[in-house]
């Protein structure tokens, strides 16, 4: 500034002549804090004769206090003279932002002395371009302050081109993004060479945020002289917005449905929405989709029990929402809920439509919580698959200022579309799963049977859902001889086939112990049984089954002998845990899994003291697949060695650390006590191979019932000893032994050494013979032969009268 406080004459030196341009910064309450160099240079003062001292007093007019002209802006501009140094005023244009920080807001203000007009000169062509050209056009010298702006650039900013002339980007747009502009602009002046970045923000001339592609370019004078920086901005918004359209639902594709659970795949369409669609979504589904029902087909004909399944806001605790997830809400069918669930096509409403009204009066509380927070615009897309409805889903905005648009519908319309056929196969799963796990839980012992041998306990917990159901079982089985048959075994595959396969592999088993079959003659029938269903399978499914895979464990236990007979079929080995605080894994030798023939299996014969724990698994349980197998088995052995611990609680210590719904397989662990008959409750009497032998036996038994308090039962089993004892005479070889067992019930036992088996037959009028055996199964509850390596027992169980 001159002696007099006239502005200068533009410098020859300055390509574009530029003019500098005062910059200062204060606090909130109107102090200077900062001081610019060219404020020195324009005003005089120099930094330390302004920092700390009140703006207003650099003022060479009465403007009012800041608090009028600027409270409640974010930004202001107008004609302000400033008083010089030396006392004379210098008018000029001053421009205030507002920058809101940590420690309080302050105010970056912008001042540049008035210009005496510029002498015009006649328009050119190539001046009529720039100041019409249909994009932002402006130049910057190499400071990066305005030198010339077009239409377009002006009308972005908000400011003339006299106002902007001087000024750096940061100071018309105080905003990160023109930051980076001119960091940018900075390396074109450092490098020579061309920049090009994007930009999302909102200028102040524009309503809301705009995209912006921008081309920053060196200028040269005609010496090859760096003199300034060309700028050239293209609004890209609708451009910008459709890429931003297929990355949605690029994302949608690979986001949701990864999971089959109805819920997680409902918040994956609300957390995909909220923000980039919507400030709110709320998705509703009916309530019967959860059990796995089929969803009505026809049109709504009754009441309407819709489930909030997911939700999500950009304000915390979605005060959008009047429902909670998971709640339900039931609407009568000439509701808005019922006409949106049965709609074909999506909507888009304000919220003064009528539609948005007739809803607002059947559910007040939850419009009033959607006018409260300023919704302005509202998407309702039906959840339709396989033409029919599931549900529907709301879009709401209250912070972005914008409403929907037709691309907004049709964007929401494709994902939600992806959703909805997500969610129909999450519902088709559920109803699988619930299938196959009612099926399995069906064929699986409803309850152990009643027997004194074992203390037995239990657990079974199903593969989580997204591995489906396995074919996991296990079963508890009664023998003769007040022996107990221990099963557990695996069926590979999922769902209703691995159910139904280990259906029939339960029943299988039964049958087989039934007739008293050793473990490992019992697993090779039972591996035929398997090679005969894997024959028998049908080869034109459509859904092929592929060969069957099963492994099985079978186990003996006699309570009498302390002996434990065990065999398996590729299945884990088991665990004992001794009365010394001892557990050890069983070694016994490995068979192959069922189904594969031709192989041997071999049963081991262990004895297991008194109150013994003996532990069968599958694999769900120690974790094979993860590689976990020792550490789950440390946590058994854990388990069982807590002082008095109840065997039902050292299943729950074992799968404590267990997560069902992350688990990829079935899990059953049996837990099994041994306990020991005493021994008076057992007598053996060896039978001479004499036909007078027969009295002497029945003389014998008698006086064991009087000694056992069983008087009642004399009579029979006196007829059934006589009947026993005299067959292994007649038809039988010596040995012979008789034992007599008194347990939950009456035990009759006769052995022979001979391979031949009684039957069963009906006498007729004038036969001498064949009553016996026929009386026996009349007045006992139980009878039956099992074979040994040597020879036969011919048992008979009865419940005699009184407490046994």
């Amino acid at each position: 500034m001159t002696e007099h406080g006239s502005p200068p004459e533009e410098s020859l030196t300055e390509p574009f002549g530029v003019a500098d341009v005062v910059t200062a910064t204060t606090d909130e309450h109107g102090t200077v804090t900062e001081w610019s160099e060219g404020a020195r240079r324009v005003l005089g003062f120099r930094p330390e004769d302004v920092v700390g001292r009140p703006a207003a007093e650099l003022l060479a007019e009465d403007v009012g206090t800041a608090g009028e002209c600027l409270a409640g802006r974010l930004s202001w501009s107008g004609r302000v003279s400033v008083r010089h140094r030396d006392g004379h005023p210098v008018p000029g244009e001053l421009l205030a932002h507002r920058r809101v920080g940590q420690n309080g807001d302050h105010w970056l203000l912008v001042w540049r002395a008035t210009r005496r007009p510029r002498p015009s000169t006649d328009a050119i062509p190539v001046e009529w371009c720039f100041d019409q050209s249909p994009c932002v056009l402006a130049i910057f010298d190499t400071d990066l302050r305005y030198v010339r702006t077009n239409a377009d650039e002006e009308r972005a900013v908000g400011l003339t081109g006299e106002q902007l002339r001087g000024m750096r980007v940061t100071e018309a747009v105080p905003h990160p993004e023109c930051e980076r502009i001119e960091r940018a602009m900075q390396r074109v002046v450092e490098t020579g060479g061309r920049q090009f970045l994007e930009i999302y923000l909102r200028v102040p001339g524009e309503s809301r945020e705009h995209a912006w592609a921008i081309h920053l370019a060196p200028l040269y004078d005609p010496d090859g002289r760096l003199c300034g920086v060309s700028f050239a901005a293209q609004d890209t918004t609708e451009q910008y917005e459709a890429r931003q359209r297929l990355l949605l639902l690029n994302e949608a594709a690979r986001s949701i449905g990864t999971s089959l659970e109805l819920t997680v795949t409902a918040q994956q369409l609300a957390d995909l929405a909220v923000p980039r669609l919507a400030d709110f979504a709320g998705i509703d589904v009916l309530a019967s989709l959860e059990t796995g029902d089929e969803p009505p087909a026809g049109p709504v004909t009754g009441p309407v029990t819709l489930r909030r399944a997911a939700q999500r806001s950009v304000l915390r605790g979605a005060p959008e929402s009047a429902v909670e997830p998971g709640a339900t809400v039931t609407s009568p069918p000439s509701s808005q809920a019922a006409q949106w669930l049965a709609a074909d096509v999506p909507a888009l409403y304000s919220m003064t439509d009528p539609a948005v009204a007739r809803w607002a009066g059947q559910e007040p509380d939850q419009a009033a919580r959607l006018h409260a927070v300023g919704t302005h615009s509202m998407l309702v897309v039906p959840l339709r698959a396989r033409g029919v409805g599931l549900g529907f889903a709301v879009f709401a905005r209250h912070r972005r200022p914008e409403p929907f648009g037709a691309d907004d519908l049709l964007l929401a319309e494709e994902i939600t579309a992806r959703t909805a056929i997500c969610i129909d196969n999450a519902r088709r799963y559920t109803r699988e799963r619930t299938t196959a796990l009612t099926l399995q839980r069906s064929m699986l012992p409803q309850r152990v049977a009643e027997q004194t041998a074992l203390e037995v306990a239990y657990r079974y917990l199903p593969a989580g859902t997204g591995a489906g159901v396995g074919g996991a079982w296990f079963d508890v089985i009664p023998l003769s001889g007040a022996r107990v048959a221990l099963v557990i075994g695996t069926v590979a595959g999922r769902g209703i086939h691995a159910s139904a396969t280990m259906g029939r592999l339960r029943t299988a088993v039964r049958t087989l112990a039934d007739i008293d079959l050793p473990p490992d003659e019992l697993l090779t029938h039972l591996d035929d049984v398997v090679i005969r269903l894997n024959t028998e399978a049908p080869t034109d499914s459509p859904r092929p089954t592929g060969d069957i895979g099963a492994t099985c464990l079978y186990a003996i236990y006699d309570p009498i002998s302390r002996r434990c007979s065990l065999a398996r079929a590729g299945h884990n080995l088991p665990l004992v845990h001794g009365p010394d605080g001892m557990a050890r894994l069983l070694d016994l030798p490995a068979g192959p899994p069922l189904g594969l023939g031709g192989l041997p299996f071999e049963t081991a014969d262990v004895e297991l003291p008194e109150g013994s724990v003996l532990a069968l698994y599958t694999d769900g349980l120690i974790g094979e697949r993860d590689g976990d197998a020792a550490h789950q088995l440390d946590v058994l052995r854990h388990a069982l060695a807590q002082p008095d611990c109840s065997l039902q609680a050292a299943c729950d210590a074992a799968l404590d650390t267990t997560d069902p719904a992350h688990c990829d397989d079935d899990i059953v662990l049996l837990l099994a006590r041994t306990r020991v008959l005493p021994a008076n409750r057992v007598t053996t009497w060896d039978i001479p191979p004499e036909p007078t032998a027969v009295a002497q036996a029945r003389t014998d038994a008698l006086a064991q019932l009087h000694a056992w308090g069983l008087q009642e039962a004399a009579f029979v089993t006196e007829l059934v000893v006589s009947e026993l004892v005299t067959n292994a005479i007649r038809y039988g070889r010596p040995p012979i032994r008789l034992r007599l067992i008194h347990n939950r019930s009456l035990i009759c036992e006769v052995y022979d050494t001979s391979s031949t088996a009684p039957h069963l037959r009906r006498a007729r009028m004038f036969d001498e013979g064949g009553r016996g055996l026929l009386l026996v199964a009349q007045l006992t509850q139980r009878w039956g032969t099992r074979y040994a390596r040597y020879g036969k027992t011919i048992w008979a169980e009865q419940d005699p009268p009184g407490s046994l």
